[in-house]
């Protein structure tokens, strides 16, 4: 498959598995990694710090004017005719459940282009599954094109979610819009790795997901993979823009409108406030389907 796949998305596979290669051997003595605390129930290890590194090496060794911007190490810009180009990294998504042995926990690795992302990978080293997505040319998990479930009816369909873990987290409103899905759905999961739960939805594994709290290397590589694979991805009114607005939707076309009819008035985003503002400017249907 490597050698049809475009140049930059190669090179982003090499450090996703030099990364994992990291991971999965400190795996094996889990006991012995070291652990600090970024704030209350917010983890880094030595495991997180070295992928970084693995990855950023590989990365900068192929294309050394490239952008970084990573979880660990913050940003770095890039130079000349390459300053738009700039690799999102998480280098261990689901640090929580590694360092518990929970074996739920990936890769994250995506190049945006001029404000657009273009590349995505995620990585899970304990399957070995690889999943991968240039844009305009579908999404693979390992040589497989993958897709998003065909299901259409939300009582048919099973979420996965990422519980509010840090101080200020608005755990309660959380709550709400837990108690509006969870009635309305086949089923409700809690993974702990929001870019592998968006690569399940672009497989079709979920139906859909929804999460706040989250970073741009949380979400950037999953996002790709799930508009590959034919699904949408935004902020909880739906529109597009989720980068940078720690609230994260996706799903398949009908499934997304369903959804957002019911998270949309917990949006963050500015145009979902106005309308909170002003409730006849818009209104829901009665069955909570999307129009």
């Amino acid at each position: 498959m490597s050698s049809h796949l475009h140049p930059m998305l190669n090179v982003a596979i090499k450090a996703a598995r030099a990364a994992g290669t990291l991971i999965n051997r400190a795996s094996l003595d889990i006991e012995s990694v070291r652990v600090s605390a970024k704030q209350t129930n917010d983890f880094v290890t030595e495991v997180d710090h070295a992928a970084e590194q693995a990855i950023i090496e590989t990365l900068l060794g192929a294309y050394p004017d490239h952008g970084i911007w990573a979880e660990e190490s913050g940003r770095r810009e890039g130079k000349g005719r390459d300053r738009h180009h700039v690799w999102i990294i998480d280098p261990l998504d689901g640090t929580t459940n590694f360092i518990h042995g929970f074996p739920v926990y990936c890769v994250s690795i995506a190049l945006m282009v001029e404000g657009r992302i273009e590349q995505a990978v995620v990585y899970d080293p304990t399957r070995n599954d690889l999943f991968c997505a240039t844009r305009g040319r579908g999404a693979y998990l390992n040589d497989r094109r993958i897709r998003v479930a065909k299901r259409t009816q939300l009582r048919d369909c099973l979420i996965s979610t990422g519980f509010p873990f840090r101080p200020g987290d608005h755990f309660q409103t959380f709550m709400q819009m837990l108690q509006d899905i969870m009635p309305r759905v086949a089923g409700v999961r809690r993974p702990g790795a929001a870019a592998l739960d968006l690569a399940y939805v672009a497989a079709g594994f979920a139906d859909g997901f929804f999460e706040t709290g989250l970073s741009p290397w949380d979400v950037a590589a999953g996002a790709l993979l799930v508009t590959e694979a034919g699904g949408l991805v935004g902020n909880f009114t739906g529109e597009a823009d989720f980068l940078e607005r720690r609230e994260c939707m996706a799903a398949n076309p009908r499934i997304y409108g369903q959804m957002a009819n019911l998270l949309g008035k917990y949006s963050q985003c500015g145009t979902a406030q106005a309308a909170r503002a002003t409730p006849s400017a818009s209104s829901d249907d009665q069955d909570g389907n999307a129009r």
